[in-house]
């Protein structure tokens, strides 16, 4: 498979004619060859998005027009989904049951944007700041313009949704930037926003790596940027584009808490608390990494956790009924290795797991065995994320000592609780320092709810109203109700 640029609605090679390859994370194989940006291929996206949002017709074009073209890439994103769930299984090491909910999902989020830009309001008359005889106060709600947008490579076809989404429906255009890992996905949907009426350059899509990334938020006409990933590097996009005062929303890390009390119906919350740091490998921003135990119910729920997690076995991503796959490159295996190494130099209690998986069939990927410590604050594992399968249990005697611990950290994207009581996990949802709070569940988000982070997990919101109103400008239009002149009497101050 090549991978063109997406620029100006036509696939191109890129200017330099650079081409790298990516590969399945499961078997070592290659999955596509792609086409590097050039600076001239990137000012040329820009350049693209800019006229289009400027000088066409996508300027002027209806909600109702929008909202149509969003309907339609939902429809037809179901009608490829089996060809997108091959790819995002060989492409991000997805196993199939992740690869089929990420295209439901995408799906689902265009649709519920179709609803969103057919509702979008950009005129609201304020009744309560207008006065009859003196002003009638009104909101104006337009577009922010060209937008640089920068998603990574875990959740590679739900992250362009969640970016490209907002774009179409509040008339805004963007380049989109996919990670070098995993650029396969965003290609066909490239396809079917050309295909659903999308016009030429509202959309532009282009793989690179972080000199592509410089390249691209760095352009004078961006007027705001939008990345999701690590930290680290929202640190430095934020160094970036403050010479600029552009906009910019931030998704970025985290290491969520999840904490189970001495109430807990031990069936849902072991379950619940693998789920929370094993799917897709641990390779999601949210995962339940540091898991708090209320004391007394630690040896019943270790039991049962020791146990159960045995049947979380690493395993091709061919195989239909895999349930862990593995860790997206080589890269992100020896980071998490590393990880692994400096917990056991720090003395930390190893419980299960801890090793890479290089037999059989595996031994050409990057599988690490699904990985549990008992840690304390101590540890640089309760503090520093991962990316992996690596959970950190610490025990916790009072509700107050646990919401102590959970808020011990310099992120605050997410978190659960686990109890029977619902007052009680209301109370403590109401104190965890994070962007989303789970009861007796996690990983499930809603697109009509906003999801972001807290402290250094991010800035803004994707998804919900917060989402959208990020891409829009607000204008006050103040009318005058009172057009004599002698009523006009401040006027008069200069005279």
């Amino acid at each position: 498979m090549e991978i063109k640029l997406f620029i100006n609605g036509e696939f191109k090679n890129s200017s330099h004619h650079t081409l790298k390859t990516s590969y399945d994370p499961s078997n070592g194989l290659e999955v596509a060859k792609y086409h590097v940006p050039s600076v001239k291929d990137v000012d040329d996206a820009v350049s693209a998005a800019h006229t289009a949002f400027y000088h066409s017709e996508w300027k002027s074009m209806s909600q109702e027009a929008r909202a149509d073209i969003l309907l339609k890439i939902s429809e037809k994103i179901k009608e490829r989904s089996r060809e997108i769930v091959e790819l995002e299984i060989k492409d991000s090491g997805s196993t199939m049951r992740k690869a089929k909910a990420d295209v439901h999902n995408t799906a689902s989020f265009f649709k519920v944007m179709s609803k969103v830009a057919r509702e979008l309001k950009l005129h609201e008359k304020d009744e309560a700041a207008s006065r009859a005889g003196f002003s009638i106060n009104s909101r104006e709600f337009s577009p922010i313009g060209v937008c640089a947008q920068i998603i990574p490579w875990n959740f590679p076809l739900v992250m362009a949704g969640w970016k490209i989404g907002p774009i179409l429906a509040t008339g805004c255009t963007t380049v989109l930037k996919t990670a070098e890992e995993t650029p396969a996905s965003a290609y066909i949907l490239a396809e079917i926003l050309k295909d659903s009426g999308v016009p030429a350059g509202v959309v532009n899509i282009i793989t690179g790596g972080a000199d592509v990334g410089r390249a691209l938020i760095s352009h004078p006409l961006i007027r705001k940027v939008a990345f999701t990933g690590s930290t680290e590097v929202g640190k430095e996009i934020l160094k970036s584009v403050a010479p600029h005062v552009l906009k910019a929303t931030m998704e970025l890390g985290g290491k969520s808490a999840n904490i189970v009390l001495n109430d807990a119906d031990l069936s849902l919350a072991v379950d619940g608390a693998l789920y929370a740091f094993l799917y897709h490998s641990g390779q999601a921003c949210d995962s339940g990494t540091r898991l708090l135990i209320q004391d007394e119910i630690y040896p019943a729920f270790m039991e049962k956790f020791l146990s159960r997690i045995k049947d979380v076995k690493p395993t091709l991503t061919s195989d239909p009924n895999a349930g862990m796959g593995p860790v997206v490159s080589e890269k992100q295996l020896n980071t998490i290795m590393s990880f692994i190494e400096k917990t056991k130099q720090e003395e930390a209690t190893l419980l299960c797991g801890g090793s890479r998986v290089t037999t059989g069939e595996l031994k050409n990927g990057f599988f690490i065995e699904p990985t549990a410590f008992l840690i304390s604050p101590k540890n640089t594992i309760f503090h520093e994320e991962v990316f992996g399968p690596v959970v950190g249990i610490t025990k916790f005697k009072t509700i107050e000592e646990a919401i102590t611990l959970a808020n011990d950290s310099k992120y605050g994207l997410a978190g659960a609780v686990w109890t029977n009581d619902n007052e009680k996990a209301h109370m403590i949802a109401s104190q965890l320092e994070a962007g989303t709070v789970w009861i007796n569940e996690y990983h499930l988000l809603n697109p009509g709810m906003p999801f972001g982070g807290f402290k250094q997990s991010g800035i803004g919101r994707e998804m919900g109203p917060e989402g959208i109103m990020s891409y829009l400008e607000v204008r006050h239009v103040w009318e005058s109700d009172c057009n004599e002149r002698s009523k006009k009497m401040w006027f008069d101050a200069i005279f």
